[in-house]
């Protein structure tokens, strides 16, 4: 296992510096976040972002993400373009060295909350979702009301991209998810990259729009679409256990007994009613994901990967990107450092 961290290049608030000072950890997860979707990523880019993240001490382990085109997902006449500029991207990754892409198929929207600022008991702050209160968001004016959201679009874009969906249901976004992964396999498979599909988040439909990685069933299907060690998965232990049916134990244990995990995030949430739920701190008995079940299930299975604490509540008085500052990631980087010796012993004894 790889302790990894987030970080979002030089605008970030979290420096470098500080997340070299979190011990065990030693890569970094990162994008190039100015590029626009659809364009290839320049080599030169990639390699100048690497040649950074090494001089802080630290290695570039994963690609989170290269977005997939909205024509894409569509099946647009338009995405062979598109799906060309992706393959170049994966191979510039692979000419930099960087192993993994994690990406997602979500149609429109990604991780999508309703509160970015919720208040816990022992008065830290974490990200929520309730889908009663997302039913109460105006997209009419387009996204500006969507707490969070990092991609805007105009009530007019928003318009057209519900409208072409309107004949766009699961069945279709597998037929084009097939479609994507037919093309780019080939190229990671060459380049030397393993793909990554991160779970829908929240794992169930918004908007009316389809979301289809959503259980283990999924992931499965994902991996049987294109049958290579290049097709995996990231297990996000937060989005998978927003829905209470997910094994975690049991779904980490099938996917890693294929060797199709690679990569995890790990955070922990409680679900507090249907579809709602809140982001908790990293520990087992903070929330409903049993940490050290799935952790046991990666290391029996072999899992050698990177692996990243996810959204963090803000905790001391820091200030930041809601889910991403430095402190409670570091709490629960250090978190599942202690698991992973503790279970690594066990073997060993």
């Amino acid at each position: 296992m790889q302790l990894t961290f987030r970080w979002f290049g030089p605008d970030d608030p979290v420096s470098l510096a500080h997340i070299r000072q979190i011990p065990g950890l030693s890569g970094i997860v990162s994008a190039l976040y100015d590029i626009p979707v659809g364009e290839p990523w320049p080599r030169e880019r990639l390699a100048g972002l690497k040649s950074t993240i090494e001089a802080a001490g630290l290695r570039f382990a994963v690609v989170e993400s290269i977005p997939v085109h909205e024509d894409i997902k569509l099946g647009w006449p338009t995405r062979d373009r598109l799906i060309d500029n992706y393959r170049a991207s994966i191979r510039a990754m692979g000419e930099v060295g960087v192993p993994v892409l994690c990406y997602n198929f979500m149609p429109v929207f990604d991780w999508v909350r309703t509160d970015l600022e919720r208040l816990l008991e022992d008065g830290s702050t974490a990200l929520a979702h309730d889908d009663l209160a997302l039913a109460e968001i105006d997209l009419s004016e387009g996204t500006a009301e969507l707490p969070g959201w990092a991609t805007a679009y105009s009530p007019a874009e928003l318009r057209d991209l519900f409208v072409a969906y309107e004949d766009v249901g699961p069945d279709e976004l597998w037929e084009n998810l097939q479609y994507f992964l037919e093309q780019v396999i080939p190229e990671a498979e060459a380049a030397g990259v393993r793909l990554a599909i991160h779970p829908d988040d929240p794992p169930w439909p918004i908007f009316g729009l389809p979301r289809i990685i959503t259980n283990g069933a999924a992931l499965d299907r994902v991996i049987d679409l294109v049958d290579s060690p290049a097709n995996g998965v990231t297990f996000c232990t937060g989005s998978l256990g927003a829905l209470p049916s997910n094994d975690l134990p049991e779904l980490a244990r099938r996917l890693g007994a294929r060797g199709r995990i690679h990569f995890a995030h790990c955070r922990n949430i409680r679900v507090t009613g249907e579809r709602r739920f809140h982001e908790t701190p990293h520990p087992t008995a903070s929330g409903d994901v049993d940490m050290f079940e799935v952790l046991r299930a990666l290391r029996d299975t072999g899992f050698n990967g990177p692996l990243r604490s996810d959204h963090g509540r803000m905790i001391w008085n820091e200030k930041g990107r809601p889910g991403y500052g430095l402190h409670d990631r570091a709490l629960g980087t250090t978190y599942l450092n202690g698991l992973w010796e503790g279970l690594s012993r066990e073997v060993r004894r």
